[in-house]
């Protein structure tokens, strides 16, 4: 006979999943959920949020040797079709207009929560705002279409998870109705958690794969150069980054020099997205130094793996076609 969960011994352990938003939180990023689950002793998460494939977690959990089971959600594309068809019907009267309008001011104001600077103390505040949020949608629009039948989801949802055992990542904005439904489950405790040494490389990586007007170029490369890399974010991705740094400004011979380093530097249990990554980025370089047959083969070689992030595949199959060339602002200000 097991003992019944507790509070401090659940069955369930929920952790909360930001999707694409980990790569724009330098305190709450993907090496921070590594170092989470590692102080945890975690080695295998049961999925239970969205299906993207280039969701920063699959490339970061399997590359810090934390398994990843799936089979806990369903294809709920459909309710996106007809949350649409909804939207349109309502379109056509005022009381429908205005009730779109206080869903989409409720939809601001929790994407204004999640887009603030985020450490993991302040999860508990944004499971708050989740449930306000879920609530004045089905106020104003109802539960089925309008709420992209969120409730039925979480039903269904909660069905599989029950009788599971184990730490489970799920949308930030599930979790609220997730407890409900399953009485054995606690949240993470998340309240004394801070940022370490990978949550720190990590947010520099993401930094660099997102460049601003407002960037120290220099300051960025140099902090990319100093580091050796980890397990979440490897030399390769290091020198990809600043790969990529060059490759805006101009400097096509640096550029290659380090996303060819890169190249080499790639193994197996590296993060699936960096291969396709580094090689439809190469390809682009070798372009653009008038290397055309190489570039051809560098991105059939990213389309051939067995992971190609979106983005590089698109790269690649656009440079199949059509010849990168690299276009520079005008600096003398002529036009």
């Amino acid at each position: 006979m097991t003992d019944a969960p507790t509070p401090d011994h659940p069955t369930l352990t929920l952790f909360p999943d930001l999707g694409d938003l980990y790569r724009l939180q330098p305190q709450f990023n993907a090496g921070t959920v590594v170092e989470l689950l590692r102080a945890r002793n975690v080695r295998e998460v049961l999925w239970a949020s969205g299906p993207d494939p280039d969701h920063p977690l699959r490339d970061a959990l399997p590359a810090a040797g934390i398994a990843i089971r799936e089979g806990f959600t369903a294809d709920w594309a459909w309710a996106d079709a007809e949350h649409a068809e909804l939207q349109s019907y309502l379109q056509q009267y005022p009381q429908g207009r205005e009730r779109m309008r206080d869903a989409a001011r409720a939809e601001q104001a929790f994407a204004d929560e999640l887009t603030a600077p985020l450490t993991a103390a302040r999860i508990p505040a944004l499971l708050d705002a989740a449930r306000t949020y879920h609530a004045t949608l089905k106020d104003r629009l109802d539960e089925g279409p309008g709420t992209r039948w969120h409730a039925r989801r979480l039903d269904e949802l909660a069905a599989r998870l029950t009788g599971e055992t184990g730490t489970v990542i799920a949308a930030l904005d599930d979790l609220p109705g997730l407890l409900d439904r399953l009485p054995g489950a606690a949240l993470a405790d998340l309240h004394a958690a801070a940022p370490g040494e990978l949550s720190r490389v990590r947010a520099l990586a993401d930094r660099a794969w997102q460049l601003r007007d407002e960037d120290d170029l220099n300051a960025l490369l140099e902090a990319l150069t100093r580091e050796t890399g980890d397990r979440v974010t490897p030399r390769a991705e290091l020198d990809a980054a600043a790969a990529s740094i060059y490759l805006a400004v101009g400097d096509l011979a640096a550029a290659r020099t380090l996303l060819e380093r890169a190249a080499h530097a790639l193994t197996d249990d590296q993060p699936r997205s960096l291969p396709g990554l580094v090689l439809a980025r190469l390809g682009q370089v070798r372009d653009a130094q008038g290397d055309r047959d190489l570039a051809l083969r560098t991105y059939r070689a990213a389309l051939a793996l067995s992971h190609v992030p979106q983005v590089a595949r698109e790269t690649a199959d656009l440079g199949l076609t059509t010849p990168f060339t690299l276009e520079l602002p005008d600096e003398t200000g002529t036009e």
